[in-house]
């Protein structure tokens, strides 16, 4: 296969987040016929309900800086695919993952055959993730959970450290309706004989039960309790902060990722990084620095100056995303705003545009092109009474909408486009996408 044939041939498979079949016996067959290419290299497997994707790249960042090969795999992907598949910080060429895909592919196919199943869509883009790493040779992977932890397929990797973000209410038609059953979802990434494993700060009853986890596995956790100390912020709401551990004293650093939520997430990945410095990597406090300082992630309080009116990319997609978006509005984005938003349906759609919606002068309401995108009239009933906003507008796609944005943001306003990752993409490539002359 080709590249265009791979992508064609894995959205065939249907949409992740549908097409869901949690468990690890296909992933693990799958694995067993690649030559268990999770062998070939160190993993950190990194769960949570929000921030593990800020703190997987943050100690990707890490790596990249002491000069360690690293893998990082991630999900969704905004624009393209290859987004989820990097090697020593940059995305995999076209040809590299068709390359992949096609092995994958076929080794399913034999899976399929052998025991009724065919891999899913996650568990074959794992596949072709862990054996890209293998192919390139890298030292170390960093594998961002999928959904929940004890089913999902990067768990299958057995990777020997191991984090777990601060837990919340999301996904509770696959973890469970309360926090206790998600966190124990999440704890289940946790086992015996593990080299790390790193917790940050949790509600009390998430804690108990990664709490009584690491007990029954005979794990002593690794608190990321040392949240970094802030020494100022600049207007773009990147902090200068004091960090501190009980292994070192890193000075002043100037975190990359925008917003105060940022301090739990630099915490863990400092925590990890000390982690695997104990472990034979050359994670020297100077190249922990760098890493903070120079950590992207894309959609996630992105700030994109390069058109106008500026533009900020959130996918703030539960409740307490929404909290830090708006914690992040309310401290560092001057009014008017006009807020573009989407999401999906089983999303807690009321507490969210509680949240939001009174931060916009202009609201803009659209649905994602995703088979569990919410309406916009689902969406309108999210609205809280009264209206908050000057304005709302219904946009039937997310190219309308930001045409309608761009229309209503008057001079020295900001439009930010938030609620799903997935809107967040869509709005992403047709700003990359040349518009036809007239």
């Amino acid at each position: 296969m080709n590249f265009d044939e791979a992508v064609s041939y894995l959205l065939s498979l249907g949409h992740e987040t549908v097409a869901i079949k949690l468990g690890l016996n296909n992933i693990e067959r799958l694995l067993e016929r690649l030559g268990r290419p999770q062998d070939a290299f160190a993993s950190v497997q990194i769960a949570g309900t929000n921030g593990k994707g800020s703190t997987a790249t943050m100690l990707d960042a890490i790596a990249r800086a002491a000069g360690v090969r690293a893998g990082l795999y991630t999900s969704p992907h905004l624009v393209s695919i290859t987004e989820r598949v990097r090697v020593a910080g940059r995305e995999i060429s076209r040809d590299d993952f068709a390359r992949s895909a096609s092995l994958v592919r076929a080794t399913s196919e034999e899976v399929e055959v052998a025991a009724g199943a065919l891999p899913t869509f996650f568990e074959q883009l794992t596949a072709i993730a862990l054996t890209a790493f293998r192919d390139a040779g890298v030292r170390l992977a960093i594998l961002e959970t999928g959904l929940g932890g004890r089913l999902d397929a990067t768990t299958a990797a057995r990777a020997s450290v191991v984090a777990v973000t601060p837990v919340a209410l999301d996904h509770q038609e696959y973890l469970g309706h309360t926090l206790a059953e998600i966190a124990s979802e999440k704890a289940a990434i946790i086992r015996p004989g593990m080299k790390a494993v790193v917790l940050a700060p949790q509600e009390r009853e998430a804690e108990a039960v990664l709490l009584r986890r690491c007990r029954e596995c005979g794990v002593e956790p690794r608190f990321a309790k040392d949240a970094p100390e802030v020494a100022g912020a600049s207007d773009a709401g990147r902090l200068l902060v004091r960090l501190r551990t009980a292994r070192a004293d890193y000075g002043l650093v100037r975190l990359s990722l925008r917003g105060r939520h940022q301090l739990t997430n630099a915490a863990v990945a400092v925590t990890l990084a000390e982690a695997l410095a104990e472990d034979g990597f050359p994670f020297a406090p100077s190249s922990i620095v760098a890493g903070l300082e120079t950590a992207e992630h894309a959609g996630r309080l992105e700030f994109d100056a390069s058109h106008a009116p500026p533009l900020l990319f959130d996918g703030a997609h539960n409740p307490a995303g929404a909290r830090v978006l708006r914690e992040y509005l309310d401290e560092f984005v001057a009014p008017p705003l006009t807020l573009v938003f989407g999401a999906m349906r089983d999303k807690a759609l009321a507490e969210i545009g509680a949240t939001l919606f009174p931060a916009a002068s202009h609201l803009v309401l659209t649905s994602p092109q995703h088979p569990r995108a919410a309406t916009v009239e689902e969406l309108i009933r999210a609205v809280p009474v009264p209206a908050s906003s000057s304005t709302i507008t219904l946009a039937p796609s997310s190219a309308d909408a930001l045409r309608l944005a761009r229309a209503q943001t008057p001079p020295g306003g900001i439009i930010c486009v938030a609620g799903s990752l997935y809107l967040v993409g869509e709005v992403k490539a047709q700003l990359q996408t040349p518009t036809p002359e007239t």
